[in-house]
């Protein structure tokens, strides 16, 4: 693990690569799984508070749903709010593109103006995943089948993780920490090729 505060990353972010490609995967990682994506009590107040011009973007089962259910629901299991989803695992807020791909409704309403939130972090970080790891938030690489394809591309491209979501990352801890990642891990890559570790 590498420090570098408020975080601690994982090395796979560096070692692994990836590039979503969903023209293979068809955002599986927004129907598959036992859970909806993690929110954030801001996103949930966010999305709460938006969710009028969010409504038209999403399914008519998604929003039904929403409407019936709320935003989110908490995790019995270890008590993470994450946002809520139909019977058949689809989260409430994706919606099929006309090529078949699942997209984010919240995503549409944000690209169309509609909305200040693009969509929660969580979904915007994958396949990284954040926990709380004493006073610093884990950064790890969550591998997942699904995404095979996506390791794939990534390999192909030479494209390491951290650098596949540096939007995301600029816009969970801010551009000066993203530019100290850069310089992290090309120290990290020359201690490798040096056979420091």
């Amino acid at each position: 693990m590498i420090l570098h505060e408020p975080a601690i990353i994982s090395e796979d972010l560096l070692e692994k690569n990836f590039i979503c490609d969903l023209d293979k995967c068809k955002g599986a990682c927004c129907i598959e799984g036992d859970s909806g994506a993690p929110v954030t009590e801001q996103e949930i107040t966010l999305l709460e508070n938006e969710f009028d011009a969010i409504e038209p973007f999403l399914t008519e089962a998604g929003a039904k749903a929403i409407r019936k259910k709320g935003v989110y629901e908490t995790d019995k299991r270890d008590g993470e709010k994450l946002t809520t989803c139909l019977p058949t695992g689809e989260c409430n807020f994706a919606v099929r593109e006309e090529n078949g791909v699942l997209g984010c409704g919240i995503e549409k309403a944000w690209k169309a103006g509609k909305t200040t939130f693009r969509k929660p972090i969580s979904c915007h970080l994958y396949p990284i995943r954040v926990k709380k790891v004493g006073e610093y938030e884990g950064l790890n690489y969550h591998k997942w089948n699904i995404c095979k394809p996506a390791c794939k591309l990534g390999d192909q491209h030479q494209v390491p993780v951290y650098q596949f979501l540096k939007e995301a990352l600029v816009r969970k801890f801010g551009k000066k920490w993203y530019a100290d990642l850069e310089e992290i891990a090309e120290a990290y890559y020359i201690q490798k090729k040096a056979g420091e570790f």
